[in-house]
């Protein structure tokens, strides 16, 4: 386990640093290999089959069978990596952006927050001022991943309880 750093506060941010790399590295290589016709060939035909020429963690392989964009940072992806799987796929910078948004962003709703100079800082500057604010009865179905039905601040899912250390070791 490394040690903590400043950024890992940020909600929703995925820096890729040594340790992300290290962790990704092989997630990466498979993206970077998709820059080769005949590579996308071989993975259009069969992508498991594909994947086998790298040696990815079970949850890595699993994120780019499903196409967890998110998850594929989590795990170690670099966004101008996985980006170009999300080429493969026909998508542009903005559809993939609002995927990883990480809570189910439209194409549309994504453009438009770009178009008004990105996403505001009010409740976005530390993962701790998110577990403040739901912790709170009032906000609590607005959680992310929150049934309303769950009791107390403990259940709450955030981006917070997401993003623990996601290393492999």
């Amino acid at each position: 386990m490394r040690e903590k750093r400043d950024y890992d506060d940020i909600p929703g941010t995925y820096v890729f640093d040594g340790q992300a790399s290290r962790q990704g590295y092989h997630l990466n290589m498979f993206c970077m290999s998709l820059n080769k016709g005949e590579n996308r060939d071989v993975f259009r035909q069969d992508e498991a089959a594909y994947l086998d020429k790298y040696p990815m963690t079970d949850a890595q392989r699993e994120a780019v069978l499903t196409r967890d964009w998110l998850g594929m940072l989590r795990l170690g992806g670099n966004i101008y990596y996985t980006f170009k799987l999300a080429i493969f796929d026909g998508m542009t910078m903005q559809h993939a952006g609002a995927a990883m948004s990480g809570n189910n962003m439209t194409f549309e709703d994504f453009r438009d927050m770009m178009l008004v100079g990105g996403r505001g800082i009010d409740g976005n500057r530390s993962k701790q001022e998110w577990a403040e604010y739901y912790s709170k009865p009032e906000n609590r179905a607005h959680a992310p991943g929150e049934v309303a039905s769950q009791g107390d601040a403990s259940t709450i899912r955030t981006e917070q309880s997401e993003n623990k250390d996601d290393s492999n070791g």
